[in-house]
């Protein structure tokens, strides 16, 4: 049975719950346009301050969430999870309970409307509320919510993060936040009464307030020991986000709102705060962990730009998808890309722990188009370049190259860097062994016939070799006859009729099963029998046309259940799927080979990777 206040009433509601806002909205937009001026003032205060809530929440999610900037200051190093983000998704569920609340406030008290803008007088008396009244009054309550019932039934969900993050601050049960709402509304209230109120002080208040809660949330240290160092007495006036991750860790002790002079007088305060505090903010300079895996992506377009947990942490952690929302900050994705361009080096974006090893993703700061350009070409290999050797210069164990990092016309498919720099320890794999075998797992042992696109590629190649051994003809569209007898004598000779040049689309109108490893238009799709698969290992995908047709995602595979840290998605893929070059990359550094893989795919190897893959725990991604 739900104890008693523990549920919100508009849990279910889904994007519905901002319904609620409506009232408030509707009278302002009423008193805008059919009235001379804005009769119910604090209706409009009430949703801008919960926008600026919202927004102070976002912008302390953008930054925690900024790896590049924070991964030496993350005070736990393990990573919000998928079942952690979908606890937390409604986490914004107290900013409608208290916009409510202010507005039964509002109708109760009219003389709301007379406050002044500014006065001095009232900061003073509501710090002194906050200090007397509003820190005595959370710290003992939230020491009573950590015993028997009240733990059980209401803040433990609070504590079921395991990692801090700015969101965890707001996710709470209803009883929590109704206390929380009194404790926040007790120095505003009171200086209103004593004729001190204004609404810079309501503003400032609720700003700083939401600021200190989401600072102790964000599980990055920002407060430099030295400040403590120089004024001592302050650490009892202010907390760190240190001080109260211990009491995410240890929950026996500091309990304070933001003071942790309360601790010390209620014998609470843990006696490693400062020690812990000193030794994170003073090692921030320091480099981190070394991941043992990276796996170099790139951008796609400016709207998938957005799909990173920096961004929108909800959104990042389901599939990519356009959505109307982003449409809006395009215009600023724009101006981010030209910056990226000009000013930005490779950086990391996500990470996740497999088995004791830390696997991360840096991105090179260039999109898809940008690799067409015969002029950025060279700059990108630079950074690709440069991030190799950051590798190898950091200790990391193997690097994969994502779809366009690895292009054959770009460096050769990591064969330029390999050359280049011959004594590299980090071993460099473009991970296409593990994408041919993917797809090939995917075509039913039962084909006799296949029609390939893309049929000279790296990957075209390799599966066309590989698909002729087990006997299947293979239509290979293309024009250039030099490459496609080039690729026939690597065949044993028993095996090469059942290699077949095609010029044109429509020699492939009986053939159900089509592998796309070239972009093809609906017009050209058109030529494929009604009940074709399409397996494809290009990018992007192409459009899903027909729909007499059934369409294969990219290659990928799913990551073993026992990753640890896993909150985004990559790309359009599902929870915990990612591309099958970064799967490769996975394998390679699980196995502990010391090989490059880079070049031309060794066919004999896509069995010997396929299985090495699945004996670690990765599985196929079923398209059929």
């Amino acid at each position: 049975m739900v104890a008693p206040l523990s549920a919100w009433s508009w849990e279910n509601f889904g994007v519905f719950k901002y319904l609620l806002y409506g009232p408030l909205a509707a009278k302002v937009l009423y008193s805008w346009i059919y009235e001379d001026s804005i009769k119910d003032l604090w209706c409009l205060h009430i949703l801008v301050i919960c926008a600026l809530r919202g927004l102070i929440h976002q912008l302390w999610n953008s930054y925690s969430t900024t790896l590049f900037l924070t991964r030496n200051r993350r005070i736990k190093q393990e990573g919000v999870d998928f079942k952690q983000i979908d606890r937390e998704w409604d986490w914004d569920n107290f900013l409608i309970l208290h916009a409510l609340l202010a507005y039964m406030a509002c109708l109760i008290f009219p003389s709301l409307d007379d406050l002044p803008l500014w006065n001095p007088k009232g900061f003073i008396t509501l710090l002194f509320l906050h200090v007397t009244v509003s820190e005595p009054l959370y710290y003992w309550a939230h020491r009573y919510f950590h015993e028997g019932y009240l733990f059980t039934h209401y803040h433990s969900l609070h504590h079921s993060s395991s990692v801090t993050h700015p969101y965890t601050a707001g996710h709470a049960t209803f009883l929590e936040h109704l206390i929380l709402c009194v404790v926040i509304g007790i120095p505003m209230a009171g200086s209103i009464m004593m004729g001190y109120g204004s609404t810079s002080m309501v503003y400032g208040y609720v700003s700083a307030f939401d600021f200190l809660r989401c600072l102790g949330h964000s599980n990055v240290e920002v407060v430099p020991h030295e400040v403590f160092n120089k004024l001592p007495f302050l650490k009892y006036f202010l907390y760190t986000p240190t001080y109260h991750s211990l009491h995410h860790t240890e929950m026996g002790t500091n309990f304070c709102l933001f003071m942790p002079l309360f601790d010390a007088m209620g014998n609470t305060l843990n006696r490693n705060s400062w020690h812990l505090h000193k030794k994170i903010s003073s090692d921030s300079a320091k480099n981190g962990r070394v991941p043992d895996f990276v796996f170099l992506a790139h951008g796609v377009d400016l709207t998938s730009s957005m799909h990173a947990p920096f961004v929108f942490r909800s959104f990042a952690s389901v599939p990519f998808s356009t959505r109307i929302f982003l449409l809006p900050l395009l215009p600023v994705a724009f101006l981010v890309m030209l910056i990226m361009w000009a000013w930005s080096k490779t950086f990391l974006i996500s990470f996740y722990n497999l088995r004791g090893h830390l696997h991360q993703t840096w991105v090179v700061p260039r999109f898809g188009f940008q690799y067409f350009l015969p002029f950025a070409m060279e700059g990108i290999n630079k950074r690709i370049e440069e991030a190799i050797l950051r590798a190898d210069r950091i200790g990391v164990k193997v690097i994969s190259l994502a779809a366009l990092n690895k292009n054959e016309a770009l460096n050769g498919g990591g064969t330029l860097f390999v050359e280049k720099h011959p004594d590299l320890k980090v071993r460099v794999v473009h991970g296409n062994t593990l994408t041919a075998a993917v797809i090939l797992n995917e075509i039913p042992k039962d084909v006799e016939e296949v029609f390939l696109t893309g049929a000279t590629s790296k990957l075209g190649r390799a599966i066309a070799l590989y698909l002729c051994r087990r006997r299947v003809r293979v239509l290979m569209l293309t024009l250039s006859t030099e490459r496609f007898q080039k690729i026939q004598r690597e065949a044993p000779a028993d095996c090469q009729n059942y290699l077949v040049q095609v010029t044109k689309y429509q020699a492939a109108q009986n053939c159900k099963t089509w592998i796309v490893g070239k972009w093809i238009t609906p017009r050209q799709q058109s030529w494929a029998p009604s009940g074709t698969h399409f397996h494809q290992f290009v990018v992007p995908p192409i459009l899903a046309f027909r729909r007499d047709c059934t369409y294969g995602d990219l290659a990928a595979m799913r990551l073993p259940d026992d990753v640890e840290g896993l909150g985004s998605c990559e790309y359009t893929m599902e929870r915990g799927v990612v591309h099958a070059c970064h799967a490769g990359g996975v394998v390679h550094q699980l196995e502990g080979w010391t090989h490059h893989e880079v070049g031309a795919i060794d066919v004999d190897r896509i069995d010997i990777v396929w299985k090495a893959a699945l004996k670690h725990g990765l599985r196929p991604v079923s398209s059929m």
